[in-house]
């Protein structure tokens, strides 16, 4: 069945075809949406809400972009709107170590050292590096989706790939240390 067909009969209520939709794309969804969280339970709760919104607005659902576009918006506008209930609500903060983890070249490590250097960033600086260098939106889209100038987004990224660099160079360093001994091996 074609994804226009899939969505026309979800937008009539077809539960089968809304659980077909949701097979195909739920790990697209919940990737953008864990991005922007930072936290797997808060990830877990936006894409769910994110699902929610898609399917009741789904009958209003014009066709002008591909389904998966619509999709991609609904959700990171999803996450966009938890965190901001998540920052009026939620005053915890997490430790974590100071020291990355890591120091090797396995994906696996390096995957984990980037998730956690972005767990580290400011929210602002997470959001733009997320929505710019992951999902390739404009300055001028982030700026309509955060209600900023295309300005601030511009420099939120900037400070964002820099506090980045910070956090992830003693990674770099250990590896720059590992291949200088093996060298002299």
């Amino acid at each position: 069945m074609t994804e226009t067909e899939l969505v026309r009969r979800a937008s009539n209520g077809d539960e089968a075809a809304m659980h077909a939709l949701y097979r195909r794309y739920a790990p697209r969804v919940y990737a953008v949406v864990r991005r922007l969280a930072g936290d797997d339970a808060m990830a877990d709760d936006w894409a769910q809400e994110a699902w929610i919104r898609a399917f009741r607005a789904l009958p209003r659902f014009r066709g002008d972009s591909a389904f998966s576009t619509w999709l991609h918006r609904v959700a990171v506008n999803s996450a966009l709107q938890g965190r901001r209930k998540s920052n009026r609500h939620d005053t915890r903060e997490t430790d974590l170590p100071s020291v990355l983890p890591g120091g090797t070249s396995d994906p696996t490590m390096l995957r984990i050292s980037l998730e956690r250097a972005l767990e580290r960033l400011p929210d602002g600086m997470r959001k733009v590096l997320v929505l710019h260098d992951v999902e390739g939106f404009t300055h001028e889209e982030i700026g309509e989706m955060l209600g900023v100038a295309a300005g601030t987004s511009k420099s939120q990224l900037f400070k964002a790939r820099a506090k980045m660099r910070e956090l992830l160079r003693p990674l770099k360093d250990r590896e720059r240390v590992r291949a200088y001994v093996a060298s002299d091996a």
